[in-house]
C-alpha cells in the first residue's frame, strides 16, 4: 500500500501481507509498516535472508535486527494522533475534504492550473498539477516552486512520471 496508507479504512483480513512505505501518512521517511496474517508467517522466498522472514521477525517481536527507533517513535505519535482524531474513518473524511478543495481550485481555474490525471483516477493524497497550461509553463512553475521554498513548503517539484508540481496532502502535520 503506497501513499494512501491509513487514508481510509481497510479490512486487513482480506490480505495475506500488507507492505506499506508509510512515510507520507504515518511517520518519517523510510518507515515501513508490514502486516502479515498468521497463515503467511511461515512463507519465505527461497534463499531469503532471515532478516526478511516474517516468522523470524514475529518470533522476535519485530526486533530481530536494529529497528529505526526514531522513525518508530514518530510513527507512534502519529498513530496516537490518528486514533485520537477518529481513526481511519476520520482520515478518509479529512483526505476527501482537502483533496476536493484542491481539485476544485484546479478545475475552476479556466486552464491556469491543470491536472494530468482523469477525475475518476485522482488521488486524495498526492495531487500532480501544471501551471499555465496543460503541459505547464516552465517559467511560471519555477516562480511557483521558488515561492513555495520561501514559505517552507518543501518537495513540491512534480512527480517523476508527470512533471509539473505535486502537492502531498499528508496527515502528520501534528504538534508533538
Amino acid at each position: 500500500m503506497p501513499s494512501h496508507f491509513l487514508s481510509k479504512p481497510v479490512d486487513v483480513s482480506k490480505f495475506g501481507v500488507i507492505f506499506a512505505g508509510a512515510q507520507k501518512n504515518v511517520g518519517s521517511a523510510g518507515v515501513t509498516v508490514v502486516i502479515v496474517s498468521d497463515d503467511q508467517l511461515g512463507f519465505a522466498l527461497r534463499e531469503c535472508p532471515s532478516v526478511l522472514e516474517y516468522k523470524v521477525q514475529a518470533g522476535n517481536s519485530s526486533l530481530y535486527n536494529t529497528p529505526p527507533c526514531f522513525s518508530i517513535y514518530i510513527m507512534g505519535w502519529v498513530l496516537e494522533w490518528i486514533k485520537n482524531s477518529g481513526g481511519a474513518v476520520a482520515m478518509e473524511k479529512l483526505s476527501s475534504i482537502k483533496s476536493k478543495i484542491f481539485y476544485e481550485i484546479i478545475d475552476n481555474s479556466q486552464g491556469f492550473y491543470s491536472c494530468p490525471v482523469e477525475p475518476q483516477n485522482r488521488s486524495k493524497m498526492n495531487i500532480p498539477f501544471c501551471i499555465g497550461n496543460v503541459k505547464g509553463d516552465d517559467a511560471l512553475e519555477k516562480r511557483f516552486l521558488d515561492k513555495t521554498l520561501e514559505l517552507s513548503m518543501l518537495s513540491m517539484k512534480g512527480h517523476r512520471s508527470v512533471g509539473g508540481i505535486q502537492a502531498s496532502l499528508n496527515h502528520h502535520q501534528i504538534p508533538l
